[in-house]
This record gives structure tokens, sequence and C-alpha cells, in this order.
């Protein structure tokens, strides 16, 4: 399944849900969800409470967000993650990163 975004809390949150399956085949949607940002987004979030496989260039792929949208003063989450995939989160110190709820 394809990643989808929609816009939440009166368009001032973006919300990323990338399905799943979040890795390297995801690339370029995962980018194409949050390079055209509408005016007023203050926060991005990632939900992965779908996600049941997520490998190294997922990590990558979010990371390389915040490296892309440095220039905006945007707050990000990562939301819902199911338990192996939060595990991976926090070995990889993702927490210190990234808002994880």
């Amino acid at each position: 399944m394809e990643i989808t975004s929609s816009y939440q809390n009166q368009g001032k949150v973006l919300v990323i849900d990338v399905g799943t399956k979040f890795d390297f085949s995801k690339v370029e949607d995962f980018r194409n969800a949050y390079s055209e940002l509408n005016d007023g987004v203050t926060h991005i979030a990632v939900d992965l409470s779908r996600t049941e496989y997520m490998d190294s260039s997922a990590l990558g792929m979010l990371l390389n967000m915040q490296k892309t949208l440095a220039g905006k003063e945007l707050s990000y989450s990562i939301e819902n993650a199911r338990p192996q995939v939060a595990k991976i989160l926090k070995i990889s110190r993702f927490d210190k990163k990234f808002e994880i709820k």
C-alpha cells in the first residue's frame, strides 16, 4: 500500500501513514508526502500504527526528513508504533530525535 498523508488540526499537523512495510521501496513516496507542505504546518506526525516491518533505510528516511525541513520551524513525532517497531526505534535512540507517542 502506498504512503498516505493528511492534514489535521485545521491544517497545522501533517500526518503521514507509512502503511504496513516501511523500507527502501517507499523512499520516493515518503519524500513526496512531506515535500510540499501547506502553509501553517507546525508539526509532522509519522503514523506507524499499521507498520509491521521497518528497516534501516526507514530510519534514514526519517532523519532525512528532518534534515530536509531543517529551515522550517517544525516539531516531529512518531506515533502508534507496534512493539517490535518501537523496539527498533528505541535501540536506534530515535527517542532522542523524535517525540515518540
